[in-house]
């Protein structure tokens, strides 16, 4: 792969930054939309590799799609019970892996899961041990909880009401058996023992749920939380989707270590979006936040200097390695809890994350769970993906401190932002004529 050589800040920043749309709301819609009881329209619907993997996996199920590029989307919902095997390619999409099963389940026909190299070591067994109490079949190839395996079913409510699901490595665990429910034979209660990671993901599962006409009902005793859901397809779409406020970290994290101030374009007032909490976070370390209009501007800390944080980030996981780099440039340390669930993404970002840290000269103690971060002067370093999104926009912003720093391979990024080279190089030259 070609090396890219991450620019360095050029001054106090003025930029506008259009995102497109959430990858997180995306899938959820596109899956409602494929098993509602009409055809719908999803208005900015993020195109990305795993956007496009995702709609390929609903197409093989049944469901009918425009182009993912196509604005509106147009999807027509899967209206027959699949007779034929089908082959589905998860890619290194999380949500695919997790999302599709249960849906392919439905079927006594078989649907075989596969995926790239590194999808193999993602954490899939709580999930497909629920589905296996629910009575699907599971045949692995290699290693049993891994892909690739062929599921069947049919699933079938069992005669207690409820399945138990593990969360603690993923909420998207627990999402793939609520998106499905609906389509069940009786009323699902899903259990999850434990701590639940991710809970903003929860919660926006639910959400879309229950404004597509779906009824669910959240329980918690002092054994278990639980989300009781009632058979039902979802109403018809017609929605827009918002843009991706996780993917809005590395330009805010480009004003507190540029200066300057970067304008966020159409900022929800209110969303289920983890990604929100930059509002919180950024102006705890010195920045300052402002709507304007449908806009959020963050304005950049005094003199780019601004404190280091100590934060549990156990719902707020993929925003991590953005904080992370943020933290390399703080002027004191900082601490990132509750977040053992990073282990499990594209890569062990945690173990990624530190590596990332020391060849920039920054000092850092991985622990189990999190990462403590002693800013140091950054210096230029080789930077790789690890096939990793989030590790590359990582390099990227630590590349504003430390000219030279290069990138094995900022493809990585085509994962949920295609455009963020492009998007970057814009958001960064504005500091030129600041």
């Amino acid at each position: 792969m070609t090396q890219w050589t991450a620019p360095a800040s050029q001054g106090p920043l003025q930029a506008h930054v259009r995102l497109p749309g959430s990858k997180s709301l995306s899938v959820r819609a596109l899956q409602l939309a494929a098993i509602a009881h009409g055809p719908s329209q999803l208005h900015g619907i993020l195109h990305s590799r795993d956007t496009r993997l995702f709609a390929a996996g609903l197409d093989a199920l049944g469901a009918a799609l425009s182009p993912i590029d196509s604005d509106p989307l147009r999807v027509s919902p899967i209206v027959h019970t699949r007779e034929n095997s089908v082959n589905i390619d998860c890619g290194l999409a999380g949500t695919v892996m997790r999302f599709l099963p249960p849906l392919a389940a439905l079927s006594s026909a078989p649907a075989h899961f596969y995926g790239d190299e590194a999808a193999r070591a993602r954490p899939l067994v709580p999930l497909l041990k629920a589905l296996e109490n629910l009575g699907a079949h599971i045949s692995f190839e290699e290693t049993p909880g891994c892909l690739p395996f062929t599921i069947s079913g049919p699933l079938r409510v069992p005669e207690c009401g409820w399945v138990e699901v593990d969360a603690q490595e993923s909420s998207q665990f627990l999402s793939a058996l609520l998106l499905t429910a609906p389509l069940l034979d009786a009323p699902l209660e899903v259990r999850t023992p434990g701590r639940v990671v991710s809970t903003p993901h929860i919660d926006m599962t639910v959400d879309a749920l229950v404004r597509r006409g779906c009824r669910i009902e959240k329980i918690s005793t002092s054994d278990y939380v639980a989300w009781r859901v009632e058979p039902g397809r979802p109403k018809p779409l017609d929605e827009v989707i918002e843009a991706d406020l996780s993917n809005a970290g590395p330009f805010l994290a480009a004003a507190m270590l540029c200066g300057g101030e970067v304008r966020i374009v159409n900022w929800p007032e209110t969303t289920t979006q983890a990604g929100d909490a930059w509002r919180k976070i950024l102006p705890a370390m010195g920045a300052r936040c402002r709507r304007e209009g449908a806009d959020l501007i963050v304005h950049g800390p005094a003199a780019k200097a601004f404190t280091g944080v100590d934060i549990d980030m156990s719902d707020l996981g993929e925003l991590t390695p953005t904080l992370a780099a943020i933290c390399a440039c703080a002027t004191t340390p900082s601490r990132l809890r509750g977040i053992a669930h990073l282990r499990g993404h594209e890569t062990d970002r945690l173990k990624a994350l530190a590596s990332g840290l020391r060849v920039a000269g920054v000092q850092v103690v991985e622990h189990e769970d999190g990462l403590e971060i002693l800013p140091q002067p950054l210096r230029p370093a080789a930077h790789r993906a690890w096939g990793d999104h989030r590790m590359a926009t990582f390099a990227a912003i630590l590349g504003l401190r430390a000219p030279g720093t290069t990138l094995d391979d900022i493809a990585a990024t085509s994962k949920t932002l295609p455009t963020f080279p492009e998007l970057w190089r814009a958001c960064i030259s504005s500091g030129q004529n600041a």
